[in-house]
């Protein structure tokens, strides 16, 4: 049955399920194709956060998953707008990130016929999604948003998309006023022709408005079995100098973060950490090793991999030594044994869920400890490693400011509840060794597509999570171009955060490779461009820092923190000079 009088419509449907689910923010930028959607949101209390690029929007959508342990959620118009969040959408993908894209579509009646913005979309997103669905009638949209919320957390997390045409979002008198014909040919194809645009409308919207179930469905979140366990728990008891390497997935619900760090800290195993799980065993924890990791693993007996993949962070598995027991536990099966074929072979390997299964194995070994002179040893080589950083932090660049002493002042004047967004290359690589997340989910970066210019998304996402916490974006200064139009939106939605860009006017981890293999600077070179009066422009607070400015440096942080807590948004223009700390690094 068609009620044709309703004044109801799809959007509307839409906003139901996300608020049965939980989900307090959409992010979006405006589209037509997209306004019902949008209106009905906000009338449910969820919401509305517009930013100024498509792919901000679903970058801080991934960094509300992250930390939320729900999914996020964009939604942007038609054409443009979908392929603008290309980029974010993949990134949400390797990083695997429940995430819902909702994007506009022309009418049903004219996708293929060269309306507005009218591409075919669902190519686009299949390589990319976990789950694709166009909607055709309004009362699709309901099971279909519940069965895309399910699939993004299900298995290994990650993003879906559901293409919704306009003709589906707008109420029923709006479309049929649309579709109707206005002078139909005469005679028998005139009448086919009207009866066919009637009918199709009256499908459209046909048991539109029944009630449906809203709720969520059940999340199928992979296990490791008891025996799989019990064999783990018999290695780890053997062995003499077990190490864990811990990636993004040991922060997937549904085990709470500091129920992890407790575990590890009664296993008591040296852990080296990656990804989101930066930060997992807080600002200073004995068993946290931060340097060295190849040296450690190569003498390690056992090593476990807990959703940490053999790809190029691992050089592909070359790290392992060939002789140590290697347990693998991932949920996806791919990424579980990602180059065993090659370079290294698991002796135990488990589809399923890392967090619960170091809560397991914790259990399972509870009374025994790792021998502590291990953590201990790698640790020494933590403190050496740590104050010969120190060391150089105190070296004088041939210009500017040095950048180490610049990450060493700012690590030590931030808040105890901070979020540290990591967003370039040479600075935030250099920053990954200076800068301690003070806690579990305190650290986002853009994982394993090294993407630029997440930055502005990631930390909206984070400050709207998390209101109370210092939230600061690491940039360098080529990755700022790419958001720092989000200075706006920070302003405009009460994001006060706090960007430190190095400005050292290069693409640096690209020239330093360039300019000694191919003897050529070209296309790396930037200028020490003034960011911070861009930053004033867009409603925040700049300041430029240079090496007369040394002796205050510790004083201006204080100020822009200070200015951050009043509610401005601020930007710390850093002009850094070249040290020799990157030698070596990979830029390919």
């Amino acid at each position: 049955m068609t009620e044709t009088k309703s004044p109801r419509n799809g959007g509307e449907s839409v906003a139901e399920v996300l608020r049965a689910h939980g989900i307090k923010f959409v992010f979006t930028l405006v589209g037509g194709h997209i306004s019902p959607i949008l209106v009905a949101c906000e009338k449910l209390g969820i919401r509305i956060v517009d930013t100024r690029h498509e792919a901000t929007a679903v970058f801080a959508a991934d960094a509300v998953a992250r930390l939320s342990g729900t999914v996020g959620v964009a939604v942007v118009t038609a054409g443009p707008g979908l392929t603008n969040t290309v980029t974010a959408v993949k990134n949400a993908q390797m990083a695997e990130s429940p995430l819902l894209l909702m994007g506009g579509a022309a009418a049903t009646l004219l996708q293929g016929r060269g309306a507005l913005q009218d591409i075919d979309q669902m190519s686009l997103f299949k390589p990319l999604c976990k789950f694709c669905a166009s909607i055709r009638t309004v009362r699709e949209i309901v099971p279909t948003v519940r069965k895309a919320l399910a699939i993004a957390q299900s298995g290994t997390p990650g993003p879906v998309f559901i293409e919704i045409p306009i003709d589906t979002l707008y109420p029923f008198h709006l479309v049929a006023e649309e579709v109707q014909v206005k002078n139909p040919p005469k005679g028998l194809m005139g009448k086919i022709v009207t009866w066919y645009l009637k009918n199709h409308v009256m499908n459209i919207f046909a048991g539109a408005w029944e009630a449906r179930d809203v709720s969520p469905l059940p999340v199928d979140i992979p296990y490791a079995t008891d025996d799989q366990v019990q064999k783990c728990i018999e290695l780890l008891s053997r062995a003499k100098k077990p190490v864990i390497v811990l990636g993004s997935q040991v922060t997937l619900p549904p085990t709470p973060a500091d129920d992890i760090k407790k575990a590890l800290e009664t296993l008591g195993i040296p852990c080296f950490l990656g990804g989101m799980a930066r930060g997992i065993l807080g600002k200073n924890s004995p068993i946290h090793i931060r340097q060295n990791r190849r040296d450690a693993l190569k003498e390690a007996d056992l090593v476990l991999l807990a959703g940490t993949v053999c790809d190029f962070r691992l050089s592909y598995g070359r790290v392992l030594n060939r002789r140590s027991t290697i347990i693998a536990v991932n949920r996806d099966k791919k990424q579980l044994l990602k180059n065993s074929d090659l370079f290294w072979k698991p002796t135990v390997a488990i589809q399923g869920d890392a967090g619960s299964f170091l809560l397991r194995l914790s259990k399972g070994l509870k009374g025994h400890r790792c021998p502590e002179e291990w953590p201990q040893k790698l640790k020494a080589g933590d403190v050496t490693k740590e104050n010969a950083n120190r060391c150089k932090a105190d070296e004088k660049t041939e210009r500017h400011l040095n950048p180490l002493k610049v990450l060493h002042c700012v690590d030590e004047l931030m808040s105890d509840d901070s979020i540290i967004v990591a967003d370039g290359g040479d600075f935030v690589g250099t920053a990954a060794y200076i800068m301690r997340p003070r806690g579990p989910l305190r650290w986002l970066d853009p994982g394993a597509f090294g993407t630029l210019g997440v930055g502005g998304g990631f930390a909206l996402g984070a400050k709207l999570c998390r209101p109370e916490s210092e939230v600061w974006i690491i940039y360098g200064d080529g990755s700022l171009g790419y958001s720092v139009a989000e200075f706006d939106t920070f302003t405009r939605h009460k994001t006060p955060v706090i960007a430190l860009v190095g400005n050292d006017a290069c693409w640096s981890q690209i020239s330093r490779d360039q300019v000694s293999i191919l003897g050529s600077n070209v296309a790396c070179g930037l200028a020490f461009t003034d960011y911070h009066i861009v930053a004033d422009g867009f409603g925040g607070k700049g300041y430029l820092i240079g090496r007369e400015d040394e002796d205050r440096l510790s004083d201006i942080i204080s100020q822009a923190q200070k200015e951050s807590r009043e509610g401005k948004a601020t930007l710390l223009n850093v002009l850094i000079g070249v040290t020799g700390f990157r030698e070596g690094s990979i830029s390919i």
